[in-house]
């Protein structure tokens, strides 16, 4: 019972600080759930793996043109690549896209509000599901990100490694989750997390947990948690850009379903196996990626031809390549070597 209030205690000095401090975010209303789960469903996929500063304007850019689920759900998968485009992690853009259209579809247009039906859709993950049904519907859901992985493991001091002990983070995490406030409990936690109980440097003295919290203020704080992450894998390739005469570069569309598949790309490989009809000449620059498990460097080849390489490409314009939906990574190909096209 002790422990109840102590918890009961710590959600209201939370929500009471979120109500003065919480982040105004363009998806985000105060008091209750959000008024229309369209703008909770793109703003969550969107955040996966991203930050708030970086979704900004992109979720900004992407609602002007696909204001409701229907407008999405009607759009061409490249359009919605198109104005996704420089997002990364392009698999939301084709779940968001697949839900856009399971919804209008199979659910008539109306949004499923159980835990069951919204884990029919694409792209929802248990985080996902929890974030959505609290933040679209102020269902009690508990939420539990990085953020509030690192927040739990400081409150209480928890050292070992979180892969083991992942089951009492998340017991610790539900026993907190304001169950008569659960959409601004979501928002508040995760903005503790990311103003103030940041992963370096946490901000101690302007927590609103700091009295109850075993690490404020300890040297070890920022070793917390132990999350043991592997190092990144090094992966090294050839990019290629083949042009014509023109100066039109050759294109093509990347199909399967690998890694940037839907977008558009200039040929390239990550094990050197990617026949030629024409010899590539080594520029001497290259561009460097980071993925999420993975570090690409692409060494950047020329290579001049009236004939198209392959024929699931064509030969675009220089001014046109706006109009086709690239990854960053080809972006970084195309400004560091496009001067020596001629």
């Amino acid at each position: 019972m002790l422990q109840g209030m102590m918890n009961k205690n710590l959600s209201t000095q939370l929500l009471d600080w979120y109500n003065q401090h919480g982040r105004k975010l363009p998806w985000r209303v105060k008091g209750g759930a959000h008024p229309d789960p369209y703008v909770i469903l793109v703003s969550e996929l969107m955040l996966q793996q991203t930050t708030v500063k970086t979704v900004i304007p992109y979720f900004q850019r992407f609602m002007k043109r696909f204001p409701t689920i229907k407008d999405l759900a009607a759009a061409t998968e490249e359009e919605v690549y198109l104005h996704w485009q420089g997002l990364g992690y392009y698999s939301r853009a084709r779940s968001l896209h697949a839900t856009a259209k399971i919804i209008t579809e199979t659910f008539g247009g109306r949004f499923p509000d159980t835990r069951k039906d919204v884990l029919k859709l694409k792209g929802i993950g248990p985080y996902t599901v929890a974030s959505f049904l609290a933040l679209a519907f102020n269902q009690p859901e508990t939420v539990v990100d990085g953020n509030v992985i690192r927040i739990i493991c400081r409150l209480y001091h928890l050292t070992s490694p979180t892969t083991e002990i992942m089951d009492d983070i998340r017991r610790r995490a539900e026993a907190l989750t304001n169950r008569a406030h659960p959409a601004d409990y979501a928002s508040a936690i995760m903005d503790l997390g990311a103003t103030i109980c940041t992963p370096k440097k946490p901000q101690c003295l302007l927590c609103p947990w700091q009295n109850g919290c075993l690490s404020a203020g300890s040297p070890d704080v920022e070793h917390i948690p132990d999350r043991n992450k592997p190092a990144k894998q090094e992966r090294t390739g050839s990019v290629y850009l083949i042009h014509n005469r023109a100066g039109n570069i050759f294109i093509r569309k990347k199909n399967d379903k690998g890694l940037l598949s839907g977008l558009y790309e200039f040929p390239w490989t990550d094990n050197e196996n990617l026949p030629l009809p024409v010899t590539g000449k080594d520029t001497g620059r290259s561009i460097s990626h980071i993925f999420t498990h993975f570090k690409l460097t692409l060494k950047i080849y020329t290579c001049q031809t009236e004939k198209a390489p392959f024929p699931d490409g064509i030969f675009a314009a220089p001014e046109t390549l706006s109009a086709y939906p690239f990854s960053t990574l080809m972006k970084k190909v195309y400004q560091t070597a496009k001067e020596l096209i001629k």
